[in-house]
Order: C-alpha cells, then structure tokens, then sequence
C-alpha cells in the first residue's frame, strides 16, 4: 500500500507524511520544486519518497500516482475532477480530502466544495475532513506584532473561537486514510475548548511569561496592517476581514460573517478517537515564534 500526500511540504501534508512514514507506510510525496523530490526537507523520515507534480497541471501526474491505492488530496478546485479521473484510473480506491468547516457551514460553495463533490462522484471509498479555525495561522496573523509590541490587534477581542491544532488535523487525516470505517463521512470539527480571542491572548502570554495586551481596532486598520505583514495575512486580509466573499466577489463594506453552524461542539476526537490537544499545547510547542 502506497499512500500519494500532495500538499506535502504544508503546515497539516508534512504532519501528515510524517505520521505515516513513522507507522512505516510507504509514503509518495508530491512537490512542485525537482529539488525538494531529490533531498527531502528536514523533519522527514528518510523513508519519505519523493514525486515532482503539481495539481495545476494533472497531465504531469501520472508517474506521482503510479502504483498508489490511498491519496491525501490538498483542495484545488480548477483541476479536481480531472485529478480525481486519473487517480481512479491508476487504481486508487480511497481518497481523504482536506476540506474546510466553511462547506458544512454553506459559505464555501466553489473552493473545497467542488473538490468534495468530484470524489464522490468518483465512487471511491472517501472521507472528508473539515477543520475549522487553523491554530497555525495564528503566526504569522499575529506573530510579527507580538515579537515587535507584544501586542494582539483584532476587530472583536471578544470573539469566540475553538482554534484547531494542526497536529489533530493532521492525524485525523491519517486515521481516515489507515483505518476503516470512515468512508462515506465528512467530519467537521474544531479545538476541545471555545476561547474568545482575549482568553487565547492570555494563554499566549501566561506561556509565555511575559504580558501581552489586545488593542481593538477596525476592519480597515486590521486591513492595512495585515497588508503591511505581507506573506499570509496579506493574502488573506480581504477575505478574512469581510471585504471579500469566499467566492472572492469585492464588497465595498466589510461584512460579518455568522460562523456559528461551523462551530461544532466536535473535536478532532471523533475521528481519531484520543483527546485533541488543546489551545495552551499549542501554544507551548511554537512559543519560540512569538519571543
């Protein structure tokens, strides 16, 4: 059995190889870069192989996907049923998505979505899987203005949120592609615990020992320093600040997004069946990035 991870070298694909890797599975890994497929990354168990392609251009896929029978698929909705086509003609026959809790929620109708409707028309075995809020953004959204003022910047400080540890998606997904008993399923889940964002700014700064305050501002002056970060909060700035719709249509005036439906009282538990690590572990394991 030969597992294809694409999306490999991302915050929840590398996690996902490793896991695998490390309960000796043979694990393809698919990258864009020719030099990341002849010397892995760091933090890659040697058994790791290797596969340049691209979801962009599935005509170049099919040495990627020779010989494999279970595929992790990173969303990329342009190409999907055409990926989807040619991973059942090479023979796999199990397929996990990562999804996003903003399907089961009914604000993504055209990013994760189409990719979740092309599998299953497949007729492979599939198992969805639909994270809410990604902990890990949470580096570079606030990462450079804790380093430089030790200060948070959001909108509503008293927003709740269940942020999810990466690791949890990451061997949620791993479980679904192991174990039977989870196709046909779509599993929306969040972090074990709901925290507004001035309680996860508390646990921040308690691991951190040192004192770090939360200064609300407005959507605009979120925007421009969001912008000014670069990188992924400047990417994301328009869609998570309400200027732009998840169908990416411009809106002269932030809107609100109501996420209350995408915000299960489910945990990462319900498909790995152990507790998910909670809001503060999170913490602890990436608190050298905010020093």
């Amino acid at each position: 059995m030969t597992i294809l991870v694409t999306g490999a070298t991302g915050n929840v694909g590398r996690l996902v190889a490793r896991e695998l890797a490390g309960r000796g599975v043979p694990v393809r890994a698919l990258t864009r870069d020719p030099a990341k497929a002849s010397a892995a990354p760091a933090g890659f168990p040697a058994g790791v192989e290797w596969a340049v392609g691209d979801l962009a251009r599935p005509e170049g896929l099919a040495e990627a996907l020779a010989g494999v029978d279970r595929l992790l698929l990173f969303p990329y909705p342009d190409t999907a049923d055409e990926v989807v086509a040619l991973a059942k003609a090479a023979g796999v026959r199990r397929i996990v998505v990562l999804s996003s809790a903003a399907v089961t929620s009914g604000y993504d109708t055209t990013f994760h979505l189409p990719v979740e409707q092309a599998v299953e028309a497949s007729g492979l075995e599939w198992t969805f899987i639909r994270p809410g809020e990604f902990a890990v953004n949470k580096l570079e959204l606030w990462g450079p203005s804790i380093r430089s003022e030790r200060t948070v910047y959001d909108t509503d400080p008293d927003w709740v949120g269940s942020p999810v540890h990466e690791a949890d998606i990451g061997d949620a997904i791993a479980t679904a592609l192991l174990d039977d008993g989870h196709a046909g399923r779509a599993y929306t889940f969040n972090g074990p615990e709901s925290l507004t964002v001035r309680e996860q700014v508390a646990v921040l700064a308690r691991e951190l020992g040192e004192e770090v305050r939360v200064q609300e501002v407005t959507p605009l002056e979120l925007r421009e320093r969001y912008l000014a970060q670069g990188g992924f909060a400047a990417a994301s700035a328009d869609f998570m600040l309400g200027f732009e719709t998840y169908d990416g249509e411009v809106v002269e005036e932030a809107e609100e997004f109501d996420l209350s439906e995408a915000l299960v009282e489910a945990s990462a538990e319900i498909v790995t069946g152990r507790p998910a690590r909670t809001f503060a572990e999170w913490v602890r394991e990436h608190a050298e990035a905010f020093r």
